[in-house]
């Protein structure tokens, strides 16, 4: 088919369903999006709470656990042993379905009804305030993360040990408020760091050691903010520097990002690909769109994944090693013809609006059965009766389709509604990336929780800690401190879930005096907030390389050595998340590379 253009039903701009788009949902049985990109990605992100806990009751017995699920919820909770067990089966909440009703009017009251995990947590040893987490041991407020020891205030940690407020770390050991670092030791306050060690206040360094303030080095030894030294300069020169104190590491994070200013960016961070395009992409061909994804091979509007091989899919978030899923949420592990489902893991087979059915095929609108075949709504049927049926279904969401408060209508093809999830929009990652404010969750026909009261007693205020890890006591574990954003005045605007006041916990002051490192001044969740301000949207524009030929457009950076196009302008184009009117300066792989050093 040609290429089209539609009107997004949801925020009602245009977007564009290419030929290759046409012939994928042609191979996977669905009609073509009514919502753009962008608002679908949303819309699933509202089915993944990754880190806001809560203690509340298990719906089996009275034992007080901790969920994603808020209390207030309708939804269901089991822990795992009960879930998993036989004392239990989800095929008696099984039901006919109803040519009366629309068809997710009875999925609501399906998901409602049968119970779900409390968390989404595997083999986690000493490590009870973890979501989204598998492998883990000592860890604490880990979210999104797998096979780590002794990390803490994290989302993303992988294969690390001793990483604390970090954001996407692979095989990392001993770092601090990092973003997006691999195979490293010992890096503090950096981003964009990879098979390096020994790294202060740097970004887009490769296989590099003892460097301090350093921006775009490839392979460099003692430097600091760019310059070479000897070994015995940079160790008397960082000294210097004396990081223990939070005022001087205030000052050189804003170097950082002034430095960063300085220095050519490429479009997009990726290696070792052939035709894609996104941001963190990595050992892929053939994917479009796409964001935080490795080893992929013909996909697009996918986020966040790593689980490998995964190919032919779109509209896909956490997970991987699938083949042909499409608008799916933290789905993978030998998974196969997927389409509008969540949290499926592993061996997964044709399942189409389902949720929690692991080891199951055939299952059309099924929520926590496992090991099943030829279910609708959790009743079974004969694999001739099931295939009979299904098409009757589909033609009556056709026909009947469901309408939400907002007037957007649900056909089949449609991801689930927004009030089937089981969690408020300030809950979820989407208002990570698409934040929203109660007033405008409300207007959109969005659920929202308010925070809880906190009945705690701050004791000590961030202006009256001491600057220097070397004069923290002991007696600092007693105190309650208040969040910096409580002490400008303005919790009340912040948009970050604060959480007005933190403690230290003993595991987290002992790697600051190891590491000489100062007390954080804001809770862990605006910490977290501060580092996502570091990612580039989840949105791309079309630019042209902006090297002008012996400098940079902006006449800021002088470029080191000559490129292909001479002293006239960079011909290149591309799409890029760094929008036209933001201030780096945006080369092309070409003009880059010729310049990292």
């Amino acid at each position: 088919m040609p290429a089209e253009t539609k009107t997004c039903q949801n925020c009602k701009t245009e977007f564009r369903i290419e030929p290759e788009d046409f012939a994928f949902y042609e191979k996977i049985k669905v009609p073509p999006p009514t919502w753009c990109p962008e608002c679908r990605l949303q819309r699933r992100m509202l089915f993944r709470n990754e880190m806001n806990l809560y203690k509340r009751k298990c719906d089996c017995h009275e034992e007080m656990v901790f969920t994603s699920i808020a209390p207030e919820s309708q939804t269901k909770i089991y822990t795992a042993d009960m879930w998993y067990s036989d004392k239990w089966d989800p095929i008696d909440y099984g039901r006919e379905y109803d040519f009366s009703r629309p068809f997710f009017d009875q999925l609501k009251d399906l998901i409602k009804e049968v119970p779900r995990l409390n968390l989404t947590a595997l083999r986690l040893i000493d490590s009870p305030y973890c979501n989204n987490a598998s492998g883990l041991r000592s860890c604490y407020l880990l979210f999104n993360s797998e096979t780590s020891e002794n990390c803490v205030y994290g989302n993303g940690i992988t294969d690390s040990k001793e990483v604390f407020d970090s954001y996407f770390m692979k095989q990392m050991e001993h770092g601090y408020e990092d973003f997006v670092c691999l195979r490293s030791y010992n890096v503090f306050f950096s981003s964009n760091v990879s098979d390096s060690q020994d790294i202060y206040f740097s970004d887009d360094l490769v296989g590099c050691s003892y460097c301090f303030g350093c921006v775009s080095l490839r392979n460099k030894h003692y430097m600091i903010f760019n310059k070479p030294y000897s070994q015995n300069e940079y160790n008397e020169k960082i000294k210097a520097f004396d990081v223990g104190s939070h005022e001087n590491v205030m000052k050189l994070r804003n170097q950082l990002v002034g430095s960063r200013l300085r220095f050519p960016v490429k479009y997009m961070h990726g290696r070792q690909n052939m035709d894609v395009s996104g941001d963190y992409i990595t050992h892929s061909r053939n994917v479009h769109d796409s964001f935080f994804i490795d080893d992929f091979e013909n996909c697009k509007f996918c986020f966040s994944m790593g689980l490998k091989p995964t190919k032919d899919c779109y509209d896909f978030c956490w997970g991987g090693a699938a083949e042909l899923v499409y608008e799916a949420v933290s789905v993978g592990l030998n998974t196969n013809q997927l389409r509008f489902v969540y949290e499926l893991w592993p061996d997964c087979f044709d399942q189409t609006y389902c949720g929690f059915c692991p080891g199951s095929s055939h299952l059309f609108a099924c929520i926590g059965l496992r090991n099943k075949q030829y279910c609708i709504l959790n009743k079974q049927y004969l694999k001739e009766e099931y295939e009979s049926l299904v098409p009757k279904i589909i033609q009556h969401m056709n026909d009947v389709p469901y309408t939400d408060s907002q007037g957007r209508v649900y056909r089949y093809g449609e991801f689930f509604p927004p009030e089937l999830s089981p969690f408020a929009y300030n809950e979820t990652i989407a208002q990570e990336y698409f934040p929203l404010t109660k007033e405008q969750a409300l207007e959109q026909g969005y659920g929202w929780r308010d925070p809880e009261p906190r009945h705690y007693e701050i004791t000590i205020a961030v202006q009256d800690l001491p600057d220097h890890i070397k004069d923290i006591s002991d007696s600092i574990l007693k105190e309650t401190i208040g969040c910096a954003h409580c002490a400008t005045s303005n919790v009340a605007q912040c948009n970050e879930q604060c959480t007005t006041a933190f403690k230290i916990i003993p595991q987290e002051l002992e790697f600051y005096r190891k590491m000489n490192l100062p007390l954080p001044r804001l809770c862990p969740n605006c910490r977290h907030y501060q580092r996502l301000k570091q990612r580039n949207p989840l949105k791309l524009w079309h630019r042209k390389c902006t090297c002008g030929g012996s400098t940079s457009e902006n006449g800021i950076y002088t470029n080191q050595t000559s490129h292909f196009h001479g002293s006239t302008h960079c011909p290149n184009e591309f799409e890029t998340p760094y929008a036209p009117d933001r201030p780096e300066i945006v080369y092309c792989e070409q003009c880059y590379q010729a310049e990292v050093i």
